[in-house]
């Protein structure tokens, strides 16, 4: 297979691998001849089009010609446009089918927090409150890690610096507290070593407010300055944590209670068909059992949120989503920037070329599921189902959130690869076969071979993955923990005084 048409209405094909000038393929059992070399994942032309003329993938516009284009010619960044511009006006056209909350008896196996959140493992955090603090921090993990062993009920130190925590004000330092708090709440962690220097914005005292329920047996301070010896008094306060862990074994609980982030990240043309469709396989999957699972990356909604719109459960919410829109088109605004020039040169290279074709490929991950829910940034859930959280398409800022959110497991698709981790478990999932290839060490499942499959194919792939992700819930280490690749950023926005 040279092509692929995904969907009837589509006036462009995808390369399934690279195609050479001359070279005839066939699409819906037309031969077509193809006018350029065109890279593996990028498009080609169905039809002739007039300059202006739209352009459909994902039965949707993903952007218009910037000149006339040829049957069988390479469409990309060279002739090819966004649509996207000001604001759009929206109606509420609920979906005639989406996936709803359901029940089920299903079972895993996790830790029960004081405050009724559930994790999936058990760590103890180090969690900086401002740069400064950061190579202390980092200098008391690594005694810490020397002294103390894993086992069975303790999953070893996740060290989690901070980029501010100081020079902040206004909104942009109560985001900064708000995401350092509501990560430190995380259900993955038992224990938790806030490392302050003790003059800075985001003192530890400012973070109370954000850890109510919290249980304060599980969480300690060091304050640096305040320090005859930080590492013999950070280390004894970690004794105390560790020793509090003893208690902690993992027991059944119902799938209800487990909350899921879905995320993406160097996205190629594969990313869409592949990966992110195999993932809103999964997503419809665990919330009609009663799992609930958070989205966000709103820029990478843009040019398909009418169809997130859609899916929201009521009108209420449909306005919620029409908000969140408006607030990030006017956040762009505020600092003179657009958001239809989102997709990086990787992505580019990848074979995306508009935001709406980026978009259309990213909000695969949440399948058909009905938005029951949406969240400010920062904003802890408290809604069962698929919700979506408002946050940047930028990884590190945005799954940080996602993990405030309530997420004690990540689910990450790339296209182009990374390595990144986050503040709890990261289950990367590969959109084509070479980078999993590539990188083993980086990827947790080989998404590229849905690429093709047939029908019998897929299914046993949706439930290999199904299987993996349930191991992982349960305990199986995915890559970033085996490499000890964690951190946590905050969304900026404000001045730095």
């Amino acid at each position: 297979m040279k092509a692929m048409k995904l969907y009837p209405a589509d006036t462009v094909a995808l390369a399934a691998d690279e195609l050479k000038r001359g070279d005839v393929v066939s699409v819906d059992g037309e031969e077509i001849e193809i006018l350029d070399d065109i890279p593996k994942a990028h498009k080609f032309a169905l039809k002739d089009f007039e300059e202006g003329e739209s352009i459909r993938k994902y039965d949707n516009i993903i952007g218009t010609a910037s000149r006339a284009i040829r049957k069988g010619e390479w469409v990309h960044s060279h002739n090819e446009v966004t649509t996207l511009g000001s604001d759009k006006e929206y109606c509420y056209e609920p979906a005639e089918e989406a996936v709803y909350p359901g029940t089920s008896s299903l079972t895993y196996m996790g830790y029960k927090r004081d405050d009724g959140s559930c994790g999936i493992r058990n760590y103890i955090a180090l969690i900086s409150t401002v740069f400064c603090a950061n190579g202390p921090l980092s200098k008391l993990a690594a005694a810490a890690a020397q002294k103390y062993s894993t086992n069975d009920h303790f999953d070893g130190f996740v060290a989690l610096e901070q980029e501010f925590g100081c020079s902040q004000t206004g909104t942009d330092l109560v985001t900064t507290e708000r995401i350092i708090a509501n990560v430190a709440r995380s259900a993955n962690f038992g224990g938790v070593l806030f490392v302050s220097l003790g003059c800075e914005m985001a003192i530890p005292s400012k973070l109370e407010k954000y850890l109510e329920g919290v249980d304060r047996n599980r969480i300690r301070v060091i304050t640096l300055q305040e320090s005859e010896d930080e590492l013999a008094e950070g280390l004894d306060k970690i004794g105390e944590l560790v020793e509090n862990l003893e208690k902690d074994h993992r027991e059944p609980l119902p799938i209800s209670s487990l909350h899921v982030a879905v995320n993406c990240g160097g996205s190629d043309g594969y990313s869409g068909i592949t990966a992110n469709t195999m993932l809103g396989t999964l997503c419809d999957n665990l919330v009609s059992k009663g799992a609930t699972v958070n989205m966000t990356e709103v820029p990478e909604m843009m040019g398909a949120e009418h169809i997130l719109m859609n899916r929201a459960k009521d009108e209420e919410t449909f306005n919620r989503i029409v908000k969140m829109i408006r607030d990030y088109n006017a956040y762009f605004a505020r600092y003179g920037e657009k958001a239809a020039d989102n997709p990086t040169q990787g992505n580019k290279a990848g074979g995306l070329t508009t935001l709406e074709e980026k978009s259309l490929g990213c909000i695969q991950k949440g399948g058909h599921c009905a938005v029951m829910g949406v969240y400010d940034y920062g904003e802890r859930v408290d809604t069962q189902g698929y919700v979506l959280v408002s946050g940047p398409g930028n990884d590190l800022a945005g799954v940080s959130g996602q993990i405030a959110a309530g997420a004690v497991l990540t689910i990450f698709t790339t296209g182009r690869g990374t390595p990144c981790g986050f503040a709890g478990p990261t289950f990367r999932l590969s959109s084509n076969s070479e980078l999993a290839r590539r990188k083993p060490t980086w990827i947790d499942f080989d998404a590229g071979r849905f690429l093709g499959a047939d029908k019998e194919k897929k299914q046993a792939l949706n439930r290999e993955l199904y299987d993996a992700v349930l191991d992982c819930i349960n305990g199986a280490l995915t890559k970033n923990e085996r490499n000890g690749y964690f951190q946590m950023g905050a969304l900026k926005d404000g001045v730095t005084l």
